[in-house]
């Protein structure tokens, strides 16, 4: 019986042209198990065909566990080949960072800027495929031509103005336009089978009729940006909404790409999520940036609505998990 159960994992390996290394030291071990008690064995009449079949139900065992391992790695990984990310507001403040953030990961970017020269400015030169650039102004439906659209698989939307009248309303770029109208535009124009669109709102747009919150929306900052997310969840398209506190570091403006990548939020690194409108605090455009980059691909935030401040502390940087943790978190109050 030995010198059989010796010769045993190689017929295997012969008879089951699939069967890999460890299989056949799995099969190995599970022979030499049976043969130290070949004397039971012959108590219990388990000659070679009931110890074969043993044998065998357990390497079909083992290479079942092991396929299943392997196809649960391969569904964990989501190739950034696959993803075409258009991003609306690439050129300011969070916009530069979260398409930073993109050019890091190797996934690819399509932005509308109103000056594409900018895209250069900002991020250097980069090779055409993975950083498209089209000429564009979301608060002119006429200017959204549906070739921008073609391939976009995931949107990020973090378009925005001051609060308080400033030179940055020149040109009508007032809240009204770019929070509401521009919104607007750009969720109408997609197409359905974009997977996601992320939107970056504020905090206290709930609320813009009470105080301190009126204060923000005298020129209807809040009210407006309100509007957008409204529309956007009535869109039908799947959507994550992030709501940033007032926000710091930045905007990095003219810098080139290896300035974006170096940026850091200091010791405020530590992120707090919330939902219902309650958090109150500031949030770090990296912050921002980067929770809008995780939600992309995180089945728990489709059509949540997010409120994101910064704190002390160590934070997750761009691990997925980490902020997988953190949405589910916020998801369960």
């Amino acid at each position: 019986m030995a010198s059989t159960t010796s010769t045993l994992p190689m017929a295997f390996a012969q008879r089951h042209h699939s069967v890999t290394q460890r299989q056949v030291l799995f099969f190995t071990k599970f022979s030499n198990r049976v043969s130290l008690s070949s004397s039971l064995a012959s108590k219990r009449s388990c000659n070679y065909n009931c110890f074969y079949a043993k044998a065998q139900n357990a390497l079909n065992e083992e290479a079942v566990e092991t396929k299943s391992s392997e196809l649960k790695k391969d569904t964990q990984r989501t190739p950034s080949s696959s993803k075409l990310v258009l991003v609306a507001g690439g050129s300011g403040g969070v916009g530069q960072l979260v398409v930073a953030s993109l050019l890091q990961q190797n996934i690819k970017s399509r932005l509308i800027l109103r000056n594409p020269d900018k895209a250069t400015e900002l991020f250097g030169e980069q090779d055409k495929e993975k950083l498209q650039v089209f000429k564009g102004d979301t608060r002119k439906q006429g200017d959204l031509d549906p070739s921008m659209f073609e391939g976009v698989t995931h949107v990020i939307c973090c378009t925005g103005t001051t609060a308080f009248p400033s030179r940055r309303w020149d040109d009508d770029n007032t809240p009204e336009r770019v929070d509401w109208m521009g919104v607007k535009n750009l969720v109408s124009a997609l197409p359905s089978s974009v997977k996601s669109v992320v939107l970056v709102s504020s905090i206290g747009v709930t609320k813009f009729n009470e105080l301190p919150w009126s204060i923000m929306n005298l020129f209807g900052v809040l009210k407006y940006k309100k509007m957008g997310e409204d529309f956007l969840r009535r869109s039908g398209i799947p959507f994550t909404i992030i709501r940033a506190g007032r926000l710091t570091d930045g905007p990095y403006t003219s810098y080139d790409l290896n300035t974006l990548l170096k940026a850091t939020a200091g010791q405020r690194r530590a992120v707090l999520i919330g939902q219902g409108d309650k958090l109150v605090g500031e949030t770090s455009r990296i912050v921002v940036a980067e929770a809008c980059v995780q939600a992309l691909d995180l089945e728990v935030t489709e059509n949540q609505v997010y409120e994101v401040n910064s704190v002390e502390g160590e934070g997750p940087g761009n691990e997925a998990k980490k902020w997988q943790e953190l949405f589910e978190a916020a998801n369960t109050f």
